[in-house]
């Protein structure tokens, strides 16, 4: 799949919601000091429904996501863009980054980076 049908697919937007309500929830729980029984009470909802927030296996209604959110002291904004110029503003930023974190041709790149840049998917450029 090409990275802008990748930006343009339903699958894609829901994990990225998903994601960034899961780093808000760890964020906060690490500023609170809070485990997730902990959470599950503040939030007024089961162990077992946390767990799935922090595994990423949840798909919310927006009310839910909103008031989880300001639970956690966060407003959700969401924004809406045109498809075409959210892909070209990915496309320069994918680029700079990897022209950032491109290796020289002097030294050979551990096994390492391989292994934490290599998606068990392909995305073409």
């Amino acid at each position: 799949m090409k990275r802008a049908e990748l930006l343009k697919s339903e699958g894609y937007w829901i994990a990225k919601l998903q994601t960034d309500l899961y780093r808000e929830l760890v964020s906060f729980m690490e500023r609170t000091h809070k485990n997730s029984t902990q959470l599950a009470q503040y939030l007024g909802c089961s162990k077992g429904y946390v767990s799935q927030l922090l595994n990423g296996n949840f798909d919310h209604k927006l009310s839910k996501l909103v008031e989880l959110s300001l639970a956690i002291g966060k407003v959700p904004i969401l924004e809406y863009k045109d498809v075409s110029d959210y892909v070209l503003e990915n496309d320069t930023t994918y680029s700079s980054i990897l022209t950032a974190s491109a290796p020289s041709s002097k030294s050979p790149m551990p096994v390492s980076y391989y292994t934490m840049h290599s998606p068990s998917y392909r995305i073409a450029a």
